[in-house]
């Protein structure tokens, strides 16, 4: 008798398997894009969102994308590296800090009073168009993140 359990079942690439719904979040993405950029939201503000969503969802391969991304746009390693205690440093703006938190509270869901605190921490240092648009980046990069959870996208070693 076999006591060894299963293999994993082979996960579906959701994205490949119904690319019309992933373009259209594709498209959702570009148009969150030239939102924040219109908004003023420097790219580099827009990747640390993405990365800080990423890393409370947990999603390794976006973590992986938006590394880069933040990179290319600028970011420096040390920002990149704190990130996850970004509370407990001194190297964010109050602007960076008040979309970190607004994010934070889009994806955490957590209650009205700690989204009620961080939308009022934004609106202290944020336009109504820039709020907007880290709510998006944060709806948009949790869509993302659980596309990639679910469907189990790799991330390789790369050298």
């Amino acid at each position: 008798m076999n006591t060894s359990p299963e293999p994993e079942a082979e996960r579906i690439y959701v994205d490949k398997r119904t690319p019309k719904a992933y373009h259209a979040l594709s498209q959702t993405a570009e148009a969150v894009r030239a939102a924040a950029a219109g908004a003023g939201l420097d790219r580099r503000l827009v990747e640390l969102l993405n990365l800080r969503v990423s890393q409370i969802n947990g999603c390794a391969y976006c973590l992986h994308v938006h590394t880069r991304a933040a990179l290319r746009a600028g970011e420096t390693n040390q920002r990149l590296g704190v990130l996850a205690a970004w509370r407990e440093t001194e190297v964010y703006t109050p602007e960076e800090r008040a979309a970190l938190d607004l994010a934070e509270a889009t994806t955490a869901a957590s209650g009205t009073a700690a989204q009620d605190t961080a939308y009022a921490a934004a609106r202290e240092v944020l336009t109504e168009d820039q709020i907007s648009a880290v709510i998006w980046v944060a709806i948009t990069i949790n869509a993302f993140n659980r596309v990639s959870i679910m469907s189990g996208h790799p991330v390789r070693a790369t050298h």
